[in-house]
């Protein structure tokens, strides 16, 4: 059955690292809004420079949902890049970067980090040094998201959309 999965992944690499590198893509908006927001208020003692709107608010939730499947896929390629010796060890340093995600998302979360550098709400008993490495921790994802896109562009290049459009037809 892996094999079987694999092999479709290959033919379909060209859509693979697409929706892959598009869906990481859509993480810049939250790095920004986390800039804009937290970080360069705080650091630099300023009113929060993102706008309080409730449909930039609406935008933020939606690419925050869409992190998981980002993150999966994303893995799932560099997976895939270890296990053929393709940049391996660039793989797994990658692989380690993108899976630190996963204490951001599930203990460390952005509603912590805003209620402690803003002190917009109730504080916890965790140290407000660990808000500071979830944000260090969503920044890791820049290396990534970069390599994502210009292996998304070069590809493009070399096999365009006619190889992407021929592999669909293929199922």
């Amino acid at each position: 059955m892996m094999e079987r999965f694999w092999s479709w992944y290959e033919r379909h690499l060209l859509l693979n690292l697409t929706i892959t590198a598009t869906l990481f893509l859509l993480q810049v908006v939250h790095l920004i809004w986390l800039a804009l927001a937290v970080v360069v208020p705080r650091a630099f003692h300023l009113a929060p420079l993102w706008p309080d709107a409730p449909a930039l608010e609406l935008l933020i939730t939606l690419i925050d949902y869409t992190e998981v499947p980002a993150l999966l896929t994303t893995s799932l390629f560099y997976l895939r890049n270890f296990l053929q010796g393709e940049g391996a060890r660039q793989a797994a340093f990658y692989l380690v970067l993108l899976n630190s995600q996963w204490l951001h998302i599930f203990w460390i979360t952005d509603e912590f980090v805003v209620v402690t550098l803003t002190g917009s709400g109730e504080g916890t008993v965790l140290p407000p040094w660990l808000a500071w490495i979830a944000i260090l921790i969503d920044y890791a994802e820049v290396p990534v998201i970069i390599d994502l896109a210009r292996r998304a562009g070069q590809a493009w290049r070399r096999e365009g959309l006619r190889a992407a459009l021929a592999a669909l037809r293929e199922e």
